[in-house]
């Protein structure tokens, strides 16, 4: 089984626009509101990549049931912490260019007694798993030691995979050895401190993760594909060329694949191939909607790797 904890989930609502003109009127032509959050999102890549997944972390009660409605349809085992108040809304705007604005709000504050619920939870529910997946922000009210509060609880047998930003990730380095992490170019550099312009600059990079116990970087190079290093061995894949609708929930996507493949035992560069399928067929979609498998198979039929 594979485990996903969300800390801090929310409304996504996409809205399409001719062109984002600021200090202007706008006119929205589309409008597509989606319940999310980056580990939701993977637990929902997961199930429809044919994999049982659970999904747990904080819930506001005045959107659980939707949440867990729309989970529930997705085939997920949802096992949340009901914190009182409201589910954050982002805002996610994309113009006609495939330009994304994204305006993500805080959302309610969650107690120190759910906080300690959560890590309970975590802990029971992950004796069952053989993949964890801890992924995105933290909400109002939660520090970011709790990332490594959190993957403490974890068994030392499970995988533990981490894909957040840099002081939640030195957090969860903090807590044990992970397995995976999954950067962007952005939070390479970030991480590293390092310019990422080509390939050997993304394996450079990877080198700081691998220093602090990581086994796995998954480095999302955006349209230019993926790199997949364990610091010994390397491959890369390029993204087959489609119609970019939006790339919101394309990194989850990947995150999804890449624990599907590493849940089902396929060497690395099958993993980094169905996780660039998954990404890239994130993308053909609108708003925040994720891959479908039909588009990630005619999609993974066309991906090539290489060693690099």
């Amino acid at each position: 089984m594979i485990l996903t904890i969300c800390p801090n989930p929310s409304i996504d609502c996409t809205i399409e626009l001719e062109s984002l003109n600021v200090g202007m009127l706008n006119r929205i032509q589309g409008k597509v509101e989606t319940y999310s959050g980056k580990a939701l999102n993977v637990a929902i890549g997961v199930s429809r990549l044919g994999e049982k997944c659970t999904a747990t972390g904080f819930m506001f009660a005045n959107q659980q049931r939707t949440f867990e409605h729309v989970l529930h349809e997705e085939g997920i085992n949802c096992d949340f912490v009901s914190c009182t108040g409201n589910t954050r809304v982002n805002y996610k705007i994309i113009d006609k260019k495939s330009m994304l604005t994204e305006i993500n709000d805080v959302g309610d504050e969650v107690s120190l007694d759910k906080q300690a619920e959560l890590i309970k939870k975590v802990a029971a529910l992950a004796a069952e798993a053989d993949i964890a997946v801890m992924s995105g922000s933290l909400p109002k009210g939660v520090k970011t030691e709790f990332y490594g509060e959190v993957i403490k609880r974890i068994p030392k047998r499970v995988k533990v995979v981490v894909d957040t930003e840099k002081a939640n990730m030195l957090s969860a380095l903090s807590a044990c050895e992970l397995f995976m992490v999954k950067p962007n170019i952005k939070e390479l550099e970030n991480f590293s401190g390092l310019k990422v312009r080509k390939i050997s600059d993304v394996l450079a990079a990877s080198a700081k993760y691998f220093e602090m116990g990581v086994k796995y970087v998954l480095a999302s190079l955006g349209t230019e594909g993926a790199v997949l290093t364990d610091g010994k061995d390397s491959f890369y894949c390029k993204s087959a060329s489609v119609a970019v609708n939006s790339t919101v929930g394309a990194g989850d996507s990947m995150v999804a694949a890449a624990c599907v493949g590493v849940y089902n035992g396929l060497p690395m560069r099958e993993i980094l191939k169905e996780a660039v399928a998954a990404g890239t067929a994130a993308v053909t979609t609108s708003g925040t909607n994720l891959f479908y498998k039909d588009k990630y198979k005619e999609i993974y039929s066309k991906l090539q790797t290489e060693r690099i």
